[in-house]
């Protein structure tokens, strides 16, 4: 069910019914792309039956599916369409279009040319877990969850705030640092998979792939000044996936010590793939942010920031006269 996973912390929400948040997710149910219209989302029934209920709970953790769809016309037929018409024009007029104008007549070719595109579909699984107070986007980008997150506070009326989960250790130092010592953290193992980059211009990268990273080679990339941009681990061996730098969770797979142990349903699944997925995430998350030095402390970096300037408000109050003699 999750391949890819971006979590979030949720900062404040008003925990609605489930029969409201279900009416809803009706009202906003997905549509296809209308003629010239480019794209549009909404949201479908989490088991993909017609008519089913918008937002499913599986042992307490709410499931949803976000649906999207694009239609593109290809740049290529545009610009000659385009210089067809720019081309026109000019032995017309003796003028040639530029700027706004052909702007302008590169969107009506878009326009004309759309009802004739092929319309390109996918969907976004949500898990919402009110108890440990994340929602997971089963996403590989950051732009994508945060298209997704937008739909999610739309739905909850702005009753919902939240922010990606971010660790008091950067990732990428903490990788660093694994690599480097050539010691995984408590429940981790480190694998075969990682991709170190240089933090300048030229972003020189080296790849490692189905290859040993317990290796002196690695380090001395790293004391170069590259960091690892991705990592992958298995975490008790139970779950293998790779980490970002920006703490995002790809190429997620169950190990077979868990699959053999998942129980079947007459559902086609879906409730055994919820409990499944949503079981071992809801562990090796909270393990990941430990090895990462535990969650930031948002609060503290807020009155850490507000500090200094306070200081400074209070010191430009005081008249120069009434100003502590210098040592």
């Amino acid at each position: 069910m999750f391949k890819n996973a971006i979590v979030f912390r949720i900062h404040q929400w008003e925990r609605p019914e489930l029969a409201t948040l279900e009416a809803r997710l009706a009202g906003a149910r997905f549509a296809e792309c209308g003629a010239t219209q480019q794209e549009s989302a909404g949201w479908v029934e989490p088991r993909g039956e017609k008519h089913g209920a918008m937002i499913e709970s599986v042992g307490g953790q709410w499931i949803l599916k976000l649906c999207t769809e694009t239609k593109s016309v290809p740049a290529s037929a545009v610009k000659s369409r385009l210089e067809e018409q720019l081309d026109r024009i000019e032995q017309e007029t003796g003028r040639r279009p530029r700027g706004k104008r052909a702007k302008e007549l590169k969107e009506e070719i878009v326009r004309e040319l759309l009802p004739r595109a092929f319309p390109k579909r996918g969907t976004t699984t949500v898990w919402i877990a009110p108890a440990q107070g994340w929602v997971v986007v089963e996403a590989s980008g950051i732009k994508r969850a945060d298209a997704v997150v937008t739909r999610l506070v739309e739905l909850f009326d702005g009753a919902l705030s939240m922010s990606p989960l971010q660790t008091e250790t950067a990732p990428a130092t903490a990788m660093a640092q694994w690599l480097r010592s050539k010691e995984a953290p408590a429940g981790f193992t480190i694998d075969r998979e990682c991709e170190l980059k240089q933090p300048d211009s030229e972003k020189a990268t080296v790849r490692y792939t189905r290859h040993t990273l317990d290796i002196d080679e690695v380090a001395r990339h790293i004391e170069q000044g590259k960091l690892p941009t991705q990592l992958a681990l298995t975490w008790d061996n139970r779950v293998s996936f790779v980490l970002t730098e920006s703490l995002v969770l790809k190429k997620i797979r169950p190990l077979d010590v868990v699959l053999e142990g998942a129980r079947s349903d007459e559902d086609g699944g879906f409730d055994a793939d919820v409990a499944l997925m949503t079981g071992e995430l809801g562990k090796l998350i909270p393990d990941l942010v430990e090895a990462l030095g535990g969650e930031l402390d948002r609060e503290k970096l807020y009155r850490a920031a507000a500090a200094p300037q306070a200081s400074a408000d209070a010191h430009a109050g005081v008249p120069p006269w009434e100003e502590p003699a210098a040592a």
